[in-house]
Formats: structure tokens, C-alpha cells, sequence
């Protein structure tokens, strides 16, 4: 039986990762679907986390251009907390990133999974909502081949089964979530023997104020202190 923590757009909030690697118990594989980095204030500090948690990664938006010092494309606000980002972000941090797959696919327990930040069709930048139709999840299933596929970016949770037996998931996002819901949010998958037991999500408390303040003594828009508060 394995036990598999899922994550998805940390943001450079070590905080609500904490609160989520305290609220999940123990676990025997973690998959992050990519966006470590930007937004938040600490990016070198969860980069440096999800490291040492041997985390199987893939990359995100975020993560790219950050690394790049290219927010193409971004409002105002994302524009500088990207370059903001990029400014503290290593030689070695960067590098790292950008090595990181555009897609994963693997196999755990007999279970066939695949993660990507965006979707199958366009790895690192489509978003992929709860209003996707399920012809458009079934094929991108078929496609892959997954029993379990894993994608990220919108901030949104969902959990279909487009297939029988088969599932597309969004665990949310832990550090900036996008859904009305504050909370951090993320997945907890059992499997045994090719079978998902049980694909599980959940909502845990953090310590915004934290957060929000350091957003503001470091000189980042006040937006996206605001935002956390309201999961917007």
C-alpha cells in the first residue's frame, strides 16, 4: 500500500506547505504539479523545501519564467513578482527549474499516473477548469493512458472520473488558493495492487497574516497579501 501526498502551485509559501505536510501525515511519494515559485515571499525557502522532500516535480509557468526573468503576458502584479523573484532566485535555483519535465509519467503500485502543470495538450500553459467538457478529460485520459491524471495552474480543485476507473485531479493550490477558500489546499492518494482505495482532498488553515505581512516589508504589491485572505 502506498500512500502519495499531491501538490500543486506552492508560490513561494512555505508556511501553508508546512501547515499542509502537518495536517497529511506521513506519506510514501509526493507529486507537485509544478509553480514552486513567485507570488509569495519566499521563493529560495520553498524551493529549497520541495527539494529536500525528494518532491517529483514538474514545471510551471511560474517556475519557467521566473527563471527566465520573462513574465510575458502577466498583469502588473505577477510582472513584478516575477522579476522580483527572479532577483533572489540563484544561478543554481534557476537552473534547476528549468530542468525541470514539462510532463511525468509514472508508475506507482501498478497505477499508471501522469502530471502536468497545464494540460496534455499544452504541458506548462492551458488552464484546465472544472467547466472542461468531459469529452475534452476523456480524451486527455486516452491519451495518456493514465488511471490518475494530475494537472495544476488554475488554483481550482476538481476531481473527475471521466472514465470508469480513471480520474483527472486538481489538487488546488497550497500556496495561493484561487476558489473562494483561503485554506491550503491538496490531495491524499492511496493505492494497492493497481487500485486507487481512495483519492482524498483537503482544505487546512494557515497562518495568512504571516504571510500577507511579508509581502508588504518586502515591497510586493499589496494585492496579493489581499488576495490570501480571500482565496481570490
Amino acid at each position: 500500500m502506498k500512500r502519495i501526498l499531491i501538490l500543486s502551485d506552492i508560490h513561494a509559501n512555505p508556511i501553508a506547505l508546512q501547515a499542509v505536510l502537518n495536517d497529511s501525515g506521513p506519506f510514501d511519494l509526493l507529486l507537485n504539479a509544478g509553480d514552486i515559485v513567485d507570488y509569495n515571499p519566499w521563493p529560495v525557502e520553498s524551493l529549497a523545501k520541495v527539494r529536500k522532500l525528494g518532491a517529483i516535480s514538474v514545471l510551471g509557468n511560474h517556475d519557467r519564467d521566473s527563471a527566465l526573468n520573462a513574465p510575458i503576458g502577466y498583469n502588473p502584479y505577477a510582472i513584478i513578482s516575477c522579476r522580483w523573484t527572479h532577483e533572489r532566485l540563484s544561478p543554481s535555483d534557476r537552473s534547476f527549474l528549468l530542468a525541470l519535465p514539462r510532463q511525468m509519467k509514472l508508475q506507482v503500485d501498478g497505477v499508471r499516473i501522469s502530471m502536468f502543470h497545464g494540460s496534455p495538450r499544452n504541458p506548462v500553459d492551458e488552464y484546465i477548469t472544472p467547466e472542461c467538457p468531459t469529452e475534452v478529460l476523456r480524451g486527455f485520459l486516452q491519451s495518456t493512458k493514465a488511471q490518475l491524471l494530475i494537472l495544476g495552474h488554475t488554483h481550482i480543485p476538481f476531481l473527475e472520473e471521466p472514465l470508469p476507473g480513471r480520474y483527472v485531479l486538481n489538487p488546488g493550490s497550497v500556496g495561493q488558493p484561487r476558489d473562494g477558500d483561503p485554506r491550503a489546499s491538496y490531495a491524499l492518494l492511496t493505492i494497492e495492487g493497481g487500485d486507487l482505495l481512495r483519492l482524498e482532498h483537503r482544505r487546512v488553515p494557515y497562518e495568512v497574516e504571516k504571510v500577507a505581512e511579508e509581502i508588504l516589508r518586502v515591497g510586493l504589491p499589496p494585492f496579493l497579501a489581499e488576495r490570501l485572505y480571500y482565496g481570490m
